[in-house]
């Protein structure tokens, strides 16, 4: 009896719990989908206006791809990664979020995939200076209702953290990708 009751178990935690994860790392592909396209297009509207104003040949922006979960900028001195995370997470229960109505009415909108942001300088990676530090500059959080949050630093951390109102979308994420960009641009180097 035990035995066909562990097994029902088992049967059920695949069909939701796992389903559901499968749904979140679908949302979240779909969103990295979003991501890459969006800055394809962001990096060419930032060269074609930078050759339309005249601005030194030596500074554009660059757009890579580097297989099917990360994809990287160069803008000026700095290289921003977007790495899409393949596991899915649940956030522990001493979070606010939990606080919610939102997860309150449905605990599985507490799981969701990442996309990390990280601020390199290019400098570091083209001269293979491992000693270099990175930064995160943010993590996007989706669930399986396309629900997102951003944490991240200064105005990141804040403009987008609406976790029980706000869908992420293309128009969202090219919103994401220039806050990211002007958090970079404004960060300077500080002597030791």
């Amino acid at each position: 009896m035990a035995q066909e009751k562990a097994f029902e178990i088992i049967l059920d935690t695949i069909k939701h719990k796992s389903a559901m994860k499968q749904q979140v790392y679908r949302n979240t592909l779909r969103v990295f989908g979003y991501l890459k396209e969006s800055l394809k297009d962001l990096v060419r509207d930032i060269n074609e206006k930078l050759i339309h104003d005249d601005v030194d040949d030596n500074i554009k922006v660059e757009h890579k791809t580097r297989g099917s979960f990360e994809t990287q900028i160069k803008v000026a001195g700095d290289i921003l990664i977007y790495h899409m995370h393949t596991n899915i997470f649940q956030f522990d229960k001493s979070h606010g979020m939990y606080n919610s109505s939102y997860i309150k009415e449905d605990e599985q909108r507490a799981y969701c995939g990442v996309i990390n942001i990280y601020n390199f300088l290019s400098d570091s990676l083209k001269y293979n200076r491992l000693n270099d530090s990175g930064y995160l500059v943010a993590r996007i959080f989706i669930n399986k209702d396309m629900h997102f949050f951003v944490e991240g630093k200064r105005q990141l951390g804040f403009l987008y953290n609406d976790f029980i109102h706000s869908v992420i979308d293309e128009e969202k994420v090219r919103e994401i990708l220039e806050s990211t960009i002007l958090y970079t641009l404004d960060f300077d180097l500080l002597t030791p």
